[in-house]
């Protein structure tokens, strides 16, 4: 194996000034790109949050709750079935489907009779309650008051037929898809939920 450093050097190639020259230029072209791109050290985070059931409400408001608690800055874009996260009502009555749900406890021909949606979601509530885990609606006041922007997608609101007046207050609404896709292209870390 040979590398550049193998390689034999040309003594007069280039002079100690002008690999000083170039060392020196080339520091200040690291020291502008990290000057460019530094915003004071803030990490960012964007999750799309497209499941509205009980299970899939916890994971994307765990973790931006748990990145704003470290300074970070955190979007929420939630859009179709996500919505009912943000929707006041729904979200205190989302459920957990046991059907095709490799970690429920049956089999799924007794997952899928019609009462076990509600056998499974029961459970998972009571198992909330005592293990003292917040409820959905602390976790988005949680996530609301550390400063994560929990968005709402205008597209899928006219869809559904939401009323913006229906989701908590401060959540943001009227964005679209283009925006959410630009914070995206910028933060750090990108989730999709």
């Amino acid at each position: 194996m040979s590398s550049d450093a193998d390689a034999p050097v040309d003594a007069g190639a280039a002079s100690v000034e002008d690999l000083r020259a170039q060392v020196q230029a080339l520091q200040q072209e690291v020291s502008d790109l990290r000057e460019a791109t530094d915003d004071d050290g803030q990490k960012s985070m964007t999750i799309i949050a497209t499941k509205g059931t009980l299970d899939m409400a916890y994971p994307p408001l765990i973790l931006a709750s748990t990145a704003a608690a470290f300074g970070w800055d955190v979007v929420v874009f939630h859009t179709f079935w996500g919505l009912d996260i943000l929707h006041e009502k729904k979200s205190k009555n989302l459920k957990l489907s046991a059907v095709g749900n490799p970690s429920m406890p049956m089999p799924n021909a007794v997952a899928a009779l019609p009462f076990m949606d509600s056998v499974a979601t029961s459970m998972m509530e009571k198992k909330i309650q005592k293990n003292g885990t917040a409820t959905v609606e602390e976790l988005i006041e949680t996530s609301l008051d550390m400063g994560v922007d929990l968005q709402a997608c205008q597209m899928t609101i006219e869809l559904m037929g939401y009323d913006e007046a229906e989701f908590y207050d401060g959540v943001t609404t009227g964005v679209g898809a283009a925006t959410a896709l630009q914070h995206m292209a910028d933060a750090d870390v990108q989730l999709m939920i």
